[in-house]
């Protein structure tokens, strides 16, 4: 078992988000800008939970992640829902779609700005007209202030790991450790993960070079307004026609 399995199998013990809650967030905004959609499109989906919450509630949805290991246990989860391995900088469909959604950071994992103003160019391109476009993103203030260069050490069952975080000049390197508890005895493995910092006003005008018209920023915690101290921000935004 190679490490990207290993840390596929214990993404989601790991990873404790309140996927009921992000859809219920998504779908106030489809309900706040008078929005239903039919098709949706789940951008770096990970292992298809959220695809999965917003199959249940009625979308027709696809997903697409680049990591095969992620789309294997999403696809065994959810076996009727359309997994497409992509890289989401460069993903082809063959038709458009009425909203698209990218959460969990995965915009900060596209460190080179003119790949990310292709994506955001892709979406415009693959949108039907209006369509919606919510995603979120790390904090320039998560990145610097919090993860920093910090060490953090975790102790989850059968999982044991440190997260080391080295933070220079907009880019925080991240490097994990991991011990896991497997029928074999413990297995070591290591993952190194790279973000950079965007600002908002960064988003902003990529937006809008792609056409894509910003509607609101907001937290999935609905916290009443963004704060210098808020470590994720979530971008709604449509297509100018």
């Amino acid at each position: 078992m190679n490490s990207y399995t290993m840390f596929a199998e214990v993404y989601d013990k790991l990873i404790n988000v309140d996927y009921i809650g992000m859809a219920d967030r998504i779908e106030d905004i489809f309900i706040k800008y008078g929005k239903k959609p039919n098709l949706v499109l789940d951008l770096a989906c990970g292992t298809g939970n959220l695809t999965m919450e917003l199959s249940r509630r009625g979308y027709d949805i696809i997903g697409i992640d680049l990591s095969e290991d992620m789309l294997s246990l999403a696809t065994e989860k959810a076996p009727d829902i359309r997994f497409l391995c992509q890289d989401m900088t460069e993903f082809e469909l063959y038709g458009t779609v009425d909203a698209i959604v990218c959460t969990l950071d995965a915009i900060n994992y596209i460190t080179d700005k003119r790949r990310l103003k292709k994506m955001f160019k892709l979406v415009h391109n693959y949108l039907n007209p209006d369509g919606i476009f919510i995603f979120d993103i790390n904090t320039e203030h998560k990145l610097k202030n919090v993860l920093s260069n910090n060490t953090f050490v975790y102790d989850e069952d059968d999982i044991f790991y440190t997260w080391e975080n080295y933070y220079k000049n907009g880019i925080s390197t991240q490097m994990l450790n991991f011990f896991v508890n497997t029928k074999e005895g413990y297995k070591r493995f290591f993952e190194e993960h790279i973000q950079r910092a965007y600002t908002v006003s960064e988003i902003k005008e990529m937006l809008k070079d792609a056409k894509l018209d910003l509607l609101q920023t907001f937290t999935w915690e609905q916290q009443k307004k963004i704060v210098k101290n808020t470590e994720k921000i979530v971008f709604a935004s449509k297509k100018i026609c």
